[in-house]
C-alpha cells in the first residue's frame, strides 16, 4: 500500500462516518450527550480534506496529516485518542515508501496501543478500547494474510467487541454517571471503531 492507498482508506472512513452519523448520535444519546456521530463525521471530514489536498506523501506522512486534522477539528475525547492512534501508526511505519501485508497488523496494534495509552482505559470499561484490543489481537492472528483479510478479521473482532459492550457497565466518561443503567446499551465509541475498521477493510479490498 502506498500513501495514496492510505488516503483512500481515510476517505472511506470519512464516507462511512457520514453515513452512520445519525445512528451514532442516537446510540450516544442513550448513555451520553448524543454528539458522537457529529464528532466522528466532522473529524474525519477534516481528515478527508487534509489528505486529499496533499501532493504525494508516504504512508507515515498521510497518517500524521490525518492525526493533525482530526485533533484540530475534534475537541472531545475522541480527538486526542484518534490523533494519538494515527501518530503511533505513523511512527510504526516511518521511512517506508509503501507498506506490505505484514505492516497491516503492526498498524492496527499501534493504533490500539495509542488509544489505550492516551485514554487510560482498561478492557471491560465500556470504551472504544473494547473494540480496538480485540481488533489488534485478531489482526495479529491473521499475520501473513493479505491486508484485506487482516483488516476483515480485525473489523469482525471489533464488531463483536462493540456488541459485547452492551453487557458492560461504563467506568469512564459521561456514561459512567449512569452506573448500572448504562448496561444494555452499546458503547458508541466502540461502535464507531468497528465502522472505521470495516471501512478500512473495504478500501483495502478495492485497492
Amino acid at each position: 500500500m502506498t500513501g495514496e492507498d492510505i488516503k483512500a482508506m481515510m476517505v472511506a472512513i470519512a464516507d462511512a462516518m457520514d453515513e452512520n452519523r445519525d445512528a451514532l448520535c442516537a446510540l450516544d444519546g442513550e448513555i451520553g450527550d448524543a454528539d458522537h456521530g457529529i464528532a466522528m463525521a466532522s473529524g474525519f471530514g477534516a481528515v478527508r480534506r487534509a489528505v486529499t489536498s496533499m501532493a504525494g506523501g508516504s504512508p507515515a506522512e498521510v497518517l500524521n496529516a490525518a492525526a493533525r486534522a482530526f485533533l484540530s477539528e475534534v475537541g472531545a475525547s475522541s480527538g486526542p485518542l484518534y490523533a494519538t492512534a494515527f501518530m503511533r501508526a505513523a511512527a510504526a511505519v516511518k521511512g517506508k515508501d509503501f507498506l506490505t501485508d505484514e505492516d497491516v497488523p503492526v498498524i492496527v496494534a499501534a493504533m490500539a496501543e495509542g488509544i489505550k495509552h492516551r485514554g487510560k482505559a482498561s478492557p471491560g470499561d465500556k470504551t472504544m478500547l473494547d473494540a480496538w484490543l480485540p481488533a489488534a489481537e485478531a489482526a495479529a492472528r491473521a499475520h501473513g494474510s493479505s491486508a484485506a483479510v487482516v483488516l476483515a478479521e480485525a473489523a469482525k473482532a471489533a464488531e463483536e467487541g462493540a456488541e459485547a459492550t452492551a453487557d458492560m457497565e461504563a467506568k469512564l466518561g459521561r456514561a459512567s454517571r449512569l452506573g448500572s443503567r448504562s448496561v444494555g446499551h452499546k458503547d458508541p465509541g466502540a461502535t464507531s471503531a468497528a465502522i472505521l475498521l470495516r471501512a478500512m477493510t473495504s478500501a483495502a479490498s478495492a485497492s
